[in-house]
């Protein structure tokens, strides 16, 4: 099913008692400069077999950097970070399925779930080894245009082309 993503739409929905929720999660672009000063960006690969960025739902009373730096220790291991000001959201909306449907069906949430992120850039300042949480089943820290080719959502690949932009942006002017 292909639905507009807003905020209005999925609560006029949930008003006619269609199980729907609006969900909000961060997400960091984690990345590093290698041995030969080349930004090398990371990306995580999930269960599925699809290759994305560190992200989670925001709790309560946190910021959206509290949630990024969260979430990022939480699936590499990595706490010191250099969080960049620019953000790039994405939004899109899907139905649960196998064992997120029954999860959500058990904990009464909605299963037509309309979703934003917030991705910033965050430059790995410590250690850059990877210790990947138990959503994930392996990690690559890539050059941008292998990254750009590995990551498989067409809204994972905006986004890591309008951070690169940003980051050489940033560069020029520093």
């Amino acid at each position: 099913m292909h639905l507009p993503v807003s905020k209005l739409l999925c609560q006029t929905l949930g008003l006619f008692g269609f199980p729907t929720v609006w969900e909000v999660s961060v997400g960091s672009v984690l990345f590093r400069q290698n041995l030969a000063r080349e930004r090398e960006y990371l990306i995580l690969q999930y269960p599925s077999g699809h290759f994305d960025f560190p992200k989670g739902h925001m709790e309560a009373d946190e910021t959206e950097e509290d949630t990024l730096r969260r979430e990022t220790e939480e699936e590499t291991g990595m706490s010191e970070l250099q969080v960049y000001p620019e953000r790039v959201s994405i939004k899109y909306f899907y139905e649960a399925r196998g064992n997120e449907l029954e999860r959500r069906k058990r904990e009464g949430r909605g299963i037509w779930i309309f979703k934003i992120v917030h991705f910033y850039p965050a430059f790995a300042e410590g250690s850059t080894d990877v210790k990947i949480s138990h959503e994930h089943i392996g990690s690559l820290w890539l050059s941008f245009d292998r990254a750009l080719e590995k990551v498989t959502f067409v809204n994972a690949k905006k986004v890591l082309q309008a951070t690169e932009d940003y980051l050489k942006t940033v560069e020029s002017k520093a």
